[in-house]
């Protein structure tokens, strides 16, 4: 069985070229600022979600960026609506053939961020 003490977890960190823009984007995820150290950020959403931002500024934008992330939610809807007009798919979220219900965005420096749950 895996181990799932709240000391035990990954996050990761995500090299961005505009800060202040990637902490928008990702607040309105539902994500929220809880360390500022000037070129680095530390973001959460109080339940499990952790996202480090890091200043950097030959960061690669879209559409060079590789850097993707998934973010696992039991309403996908609810973060979907937050950024509707974002949604990459007309109609998303969607039942995907690998058995997820999800929606894709991407960031401002063309990260591809896939919210979802397991159908």
């Amino acid at each position: 069985m895996a181990d799932h003490r709240p000391d035990h977890r990954i996050a990761a960190i995500l090299p961005c070229r505009d800060l202040a823009a990637s902490t928008a984007f990702y607040e309105r995820l539902g994500l929220t600022l809880d360390s500022d150290y000037g070129d680095y950020r530390i973001l959460s959403d109080g339940k499990g979600w952790h996202l480090h931002l890091r200043h950097e500024s030959s960061t690669p934008g879209p559409p060079d960026n590789a850097f993707g992330l998934y973010l696992y939610v039991a309403d996908v809807d609810a973060v979907a609506d937050r950024v509707r007009e974002l949604v990459i798919e007309p109609g998303a979220p969607h039942l995907k053939p690998w058995g997820m219900y999800e929606f894709v965005v991407s960031d401002p420096d063309g990260t591809l961020v896939r919210v979802g749950r397991e159908a």
